[in-house]
């Protein structure tokens, strides 16, 4: 065998796990292929083959099953279709390989998405419902319907003939995707289990019956597609946000260009208003980005010369010359739909569960509603119309795809939901584990702080406090040491205006020299003034103050005299406090890992109220994670991916905290994607409430099939109320799904 070859490809038409099950299964069968991962939610379909697969033949046999197919060349273009497999297969891995769309409507296609049509094949619906193959076929059932009434009113005598030929307008084309499926390995689609109970409804005299019980279902099948369609929308939506065009720069002049041409190191100029097209940096301009679709940051961010920026955010008050560093497959947008197609690939613990329980659910059900056709006749000379009709009944309450649709559609709408607001969460396992979380490790420096030093105190001693400001930015300007930005960014947001120095000089470990307006200056460590100025008790006693809150203190000294000092710290985060707090109430544990001095750390732990550990080497903070574990604590931990990889990696789940960068995005089990310490709670909030919306479904899915199973023997329902237990269930389980779009009160 050869190299293994992976091929992805798109499927379209897949409406939930049943579907997925049958491609799953009929492409394992194919020569040569090694493993298929089928994804409804994400409507792709991956084959991984040793080469000597015919790729054809495997287009071929998906598109014969009643799905449209198309190889996806490179990275997945973002688009989110869904794929719904519904019956008895567990397809816990599986990828989506495009097929070829011979056998499929594409009227009305779109990109394929996290939760489309439950039942059908039809391409999903990106126009009105009644132009799609599935709106036509259910519109022609139901004129066929309709006919064969009011012929059967004025002809009695040709009556069960009309409802047979109004029966088979619906039910030909689902009896060929049962028969495809059946020589493919899916003997038990629900296809089959329709076409079984419409022929022996017809067999039974029931025509009438059987024709309304096949519209029935056409109708749940495209009320399934609608709803599905709107869970789709929810991320796919995020692909409209970058703007179809650009404004390049090019030798000396500027251009419109389609956005998804721009290379990287590209330069191109947006408008006050406009949508940003790339991911880039700031050339010149300063303006306030409003980042919200990406990021869900409420307020809009300035930025400056030397900023990052994403693309779909929008600029605010002045142009910008920004230039381009990722191509439009890498950008933020793009790769944050692909991670949330990816995860929806990955099945939580309880899908996992519910798809090994529908391999036997279904046959089970078929070999009750056969018992039940039988044996009354048999051994009690029941009617063998009445038993046979209860038998057919109980055959559609078989199909298990609003159990098996459950928990992924519910898994779809929580990670498209989290995307939106900047969680990313890379699978289902991964959301059903953060509900569990009772510990959660953060890293200090860039998680609960923001990650850059700020000053916090200006203090006069020689001189006031405009001049210590003035004197300490003049000498640090050209700087771009961190403490030496924050004391220029502090200058400017006061307005003040530098005055030049001459014969700076940096004193290693000390400080810097120079003169300005004519007087010579010193900027440094308190220890290295004292060297040449004498500290007063009250000086050196308020500097100490504020190296036990954790501040760096630089002295100032103009000519001999100490002139004042400037602190600076590294300041918690606006939302730390409250973000900790809430945790806490959740009754989840908190502690900080951090490698910074046990002073800084514990000024900044007494501040927000949280257990510090400090001086931590990366593997301390990993040893410190599987203390926690072995304690029986659930633990996640939070940092910023480079020097926490140790620890994420050993925690059960690992957040990456920061705005898109590729460690954010892709190191980490998940990812906050505006570093919002308060969004740790919000995740594990998402996946609480998510697990609830599960047992919910699986509770509405269980619930009316065993209603319909015992009212159906009793002979209080028909065939026409089993199907609605089938379709009416995944339906009402797919809307509930969707509640979890809406934001979190």
């Amino acid at each position: 065998m050869g190299e293994t070859v992976e091929k992805r490809y798109r499927v379209g038409g897949m409406d939930c796990a049943s579907c997925a099950a049958k491609i799953d299964t009929a492409v394992r069968r194919i020569p040569g292929v090694e493993d298929v991962s089928v994804s409804v939610t994400a409507g792709t379909m991956t084959v991984r083959h040793d080469g000597s697969s015919d790729l054809i033949a495997i287009e071929k046999k998906v598109a014969s099953l009643g799905y449209t197919v198309s190889q996806v060349a490179g990275r997945l273009q973002v688009d989110t279709q869904a794929d719904h497999s519904h019956h008895d297969h567990d397809h816990s891995d599986h990828d989506h390989a495009g097929h070829n769309h011979e056998a499929h409507d594409h009227a009305a296609e779109k990109a394929p998405d996290p939760l489309e049509g439950l039942h059908g094949h039809d391409a999903p619906m990106a126009g009105p419902w009644w132009q799609s193959k599935k709106g036509r076929l259910t519109i022609s059932s139901g004129v066929a319907l309709v006919v064969a009434y009011i012929i059967g009113h004025l002809v009695p005598t040709i009556a069960p003939y009309a409802f047979i030929v109004a029966m088979l307008v619906g039910l030909v084309p689902i009896a060929k995707r049962a028969a495809t499926a059946a020589l493919s390995g899916t003997p038990f689609s629900i296809e089959m289990l329709m076409t079984i109970a419409a022929v022996g409804a017809v067999i039974i005299h029931a025509g009438e019956e059987a024709a309304t019980v096949v519209f029935l279902f056409l109708v749940g099948e495209l009320l399934e597609g609608v709803a599905a369609g709107k869970a789709r929308a929810s991320i796919q939506s995020l692909t409209t946000l970058v703007p179809k065009r650009a404004f390049l720069e090019e030798g000396g002049t500027t251009r419109e260009v389609p956005a998804e041409s721009l290379s990287v190191g590209a330069i191109i100029l947006v408008r006050p208003g406009d949508r940003i097209a790339a991911d880039g940096a700031i050339l010149s301009g300063e303006s306030a980005i409003d980042e919200a679709p990406v990021t869900g940051e409420s307020t809009p961010v300035r930025k400056g010369e030397g900023d990052a920026v994403f693309a779909g955010t929008v600029n605010g008050d002045a142009a910008l010359r920004i230039k381009v560093t990722a191509a439009a497959a890498d950008n933020t947008i793009a790769r944050v739909v692909r991670l949330v197609e990816e995860a929806q690939e990955s099945k939580a613990p309880t899908e996992r569960f519910i798809d090994r329980f529908s391999r036997y659910y279904t046959p089970g059900v078929v070999v009750v509603a056969a018992l039940v056709a039988i044996l009354p006749p048999l051994l009690m000379g029941a009617a063998w119309d009445e038993w046979i009709y209860k038998g057919l009944a109980i055959l559609l309450i078989g199909c298990p795809c609003a159990l098996v649709i459950s928990t992924p559609a519910a898994i779809a709408a929580s990670l498209s939901s989290g995307a939106r607001r900047g969680l990313l969460l890379k699978g289902g396992a991964v959301l059903e584990t953060l509900g569990k979380v009772t510990a959660v490790a953060l890293d200090k420096t860039g998680t609960l702080t923001e990650g850059k030093p700020q000053v916090t105190d200006v203090i006069a001693f020689g001189r006031d406090e405009a001049d210590v400001l003035k004197y300490a930015a003049a000498l640090e300007t050209g700087s771009s040491h961190p403490l030496a930005l924050a004391i220029l960014a502090r200058a400017t947001a006061a307005g003040i205006t530098l005055p030049a120095v001459t014969g700076a000089k940096a004193l290693g470990g000390k400080g810097i020299t120079g003169t300005v307006e004519g007087q010579p200056l010193f900027f440094g460590s308190p220890k290295a003034a004292a060297e040449q100025v004498p500290l007063s008790s009250d000086q050196t006693a308020r500097i100490t103050a504020l190296n036990d809150d954790g501040k760096t203190v630089s002295v100032l000294i103009v000519g001999d005299t100490l002139a004042g000092a400037i602190a600076m710290r590294d300041e918690p985060r606006d939302d730390a406090k409250s973000g900790l707090e809430a945790l806490t109430v959740a009754g989840i544990k908190t502690v900080m890992l951090t490698g910074d001095n046990h002073r800084a750390a514990e000024a900044i732990g007494k501040e927000l109220g949280i257990q510090v550990r400090a001086e931590l080497m990366p593997e301390d903070k990993q040893r410190i994670v599987n203390e926690l574990k072995r304690g029986g604590s659930i633990v996640a931990k939070v940092g910023d991916g480079i020097n926490d990889a140790p620890a994420l990696a050993t925690a059960d789940v690992g957040i990456a905290m920061g705005g898109g960068t590729d460690v954010a995005l892709e190191t980490a089990d998940a990812a906050i994607l505006h570093g919002r310490v308060s969004d740790v709670a919000a995740m594990i909030a998402l996946s609480k409430r998510t697990m609830r919306n599960i047992v919910e479904n699986i509770t509405i899915a269980l619930g009316l099939k065993a209603v319909f199973l015992v009212t159906t023997i009793a002979g209080i329902t028909g065939l026409w109320p089993a199907i609605l237990a089938d379709t009416g269930a995944t339906v009402l389980v797919t809307i509930n799904a969707l509640r979890l779009l809406k934001p979190m009160t």
